[in-house]
């Protein structure tokens, strides 16, 4: 079955071109003009991932970033303008899985979708077998990858994709310290660059949903120059 992603820019020179292109890779696309039309297209017909520009009438980006979150741990791509930096963390903090920069290469967007679409299949299917190999229980924190759904002293923590594979790769190893490249390669892929404050930004995320859930999580630890560890019970 094809994958569906929904492409939203005011730009239509942008809408047409990048549709195009995605369709010959296979995809298909459903494309809107404003982030108002997007929620509601998508909410009615749910997609398997979105990208997004940040500047658009209606409702812009942000605001329909934030709409999709409280509904939805869809895959999320954000376009920002070159020189957008605040917009792009505030993408990240919001729950954005990745962002490329305008103007951007077509071939560049295509491998972002694949990679992200990838990590989505891999973060839900990896366990689907027998049911141990795909619960992880680390003291009070239970990650189940078959549902993709994450629990914190018994309560519902909603993680992005990107989120979810941050946590596990931490947990996987408590006491063991993990790089920023480490958990680029991890969350991203090794073809693809990022920069470190992209995780620190997914980092300070996860612990805002933990600490909404209980105020006393600390369990991971960053450790200055070097990177970040899940704190052994």
């Amino acid at each position: 079955m094809k994958q569906t992603i929904a492409l939203v820019d005011d730009d239509r020179n942008i809408l047409t071109s990048v549709s195009m292109t995605l369709e010959q890779e296979g995809y298909t696309v459903r494309t809107y003009t404003d982030g108002e039309s997007a929620l509601q297209g998508i909410t009615a017909r749910p997609v398997d991932l979105a990208v997004l520009d940040i500047k658009m009438p209606r409702m812009d980006g942000m605001e329909l970033l934030q709409r999709l979150r409280a509904r939805t741990q869809l895959p999320v791509i954000f376009l920002t303008s070159k020189d957008e930096e605040v917009d792009e963390l505030m993408g990240l903090r919001l729950g954005a899985d990745d962002y490329i920069r305008k103007p951007f290469s077509q071939r560049l967007l295509i491998e972002r979708i694949r990679a992200l679409l990838r990590r989505n299949e891999t973060s839900r299917a990896e366990g689907s077998g027998a049911a141990p190999t795909g619960v992880m229980v680390r003291g009070d924190l239970v990650l189940d990858e078959t549902k993709h759904q994450c629990h914190w002293k018994g309560h519902d923590i909603a993680l992005t994709v990107t989120e979810f594979l941050l946590v596990k790769a931490l947990a996987a190893r408590p006491g063991m310290v993990k790089s920023r490249d480490q958990l680029i390669d991890t969350a991203y892929g090794d073809n693809i660059y990022v920069d470190d404050r992209t995780i620190d930004s997914h980092i300070k995320r996860v612990r805002k949903k933990f600490r909404a859930a209980d105020d006393d999580f600390d369990s991971i630890e960053t450790l200055y120059g070097i990177g970040y560890r899940y704190k052994e019970a």
